[in-house]
């Protein structure tokens, strides 16, 4: 079933999409879950939750990317749960090291004091990302967007673990002095 077609069924509060997204994306948000959260009895409580307030937000959106919309919805319940167990310990190994390796990215001053600058930084990241081969930008979303880890995207974009690890350095260094140059 295409995705246009699962969003008019949401449109027409047809329930019976719900076990056809869980077919379709069940596993792709329990991925995006367990990279982030490290722990597979919550991912899988992660991705109820994302059926759940995908049901709540179609309508009133109607997004054009489904897969792009799910996996969003998925990764911010995620990292809201990784906050929430986070008194007790800072969560799943993948998201530790894609934090340690996103420190570089920030000064430790808090420059962006408001929305307005939030939305230029993010659409400074957004034209660096264009800018880049298509396998880089892959690579760069898989491991910063779902926290997937390197022996993963090296398998899923057929490249070695190594070559892997060297993109995301460089590309994280040519990030830095991309939003350098830009006053970020």
């Amino acid at each position: 079933m295409d995705d246009s077609t699962i969003v008019r069924r949401f449109f027409e509060r047809d329930e019976t999409v719900i076990s056809d997204v869980s077919e379709k994306y069940g596993k792709y948000c329990g991925t995006i879950a367990r990279n982030i959260i490290g722990n597979e009895q919550s991912a899988e409580e992660i991705v109820q939750d994302t059926l759940l307030k995908l049901w709540e937000s179609i309508p009133p959106n109607r997004p054009q990317k489904l897969q792009a919309f799910i996996g969003k919805i998925t990764r911010n319940l995620a990292l809201d749960a990784l906050k929430a167990i986070n008194a007790q310990k800072r969560g799943g190994k993948e998201t530790e090291l894609v934090l340690d390796e996103l420190r570089d990215l920030s000064s430790g001053e808090s420059k962006v004091e408001n929305l307005a600058e939030q939305r230029d930084i993010l659409a400074a990241v957004n034209d660096f990302l264009r800018g880049i081969p298509e396998k880089k930008r892959k690579i760069l979303v898989l491991r910063y967007w779902h926290c997937f880890s390197i022996s993963d995207i090296s398998q899923i974009v057929g490249v070695s673990e190594a070559s892997v690890s060297s993109i995301l350095k460089r590309e994280r260094k040519k990030l830095v002095d991309y939003l350098n140059k830009r006053g970020y």
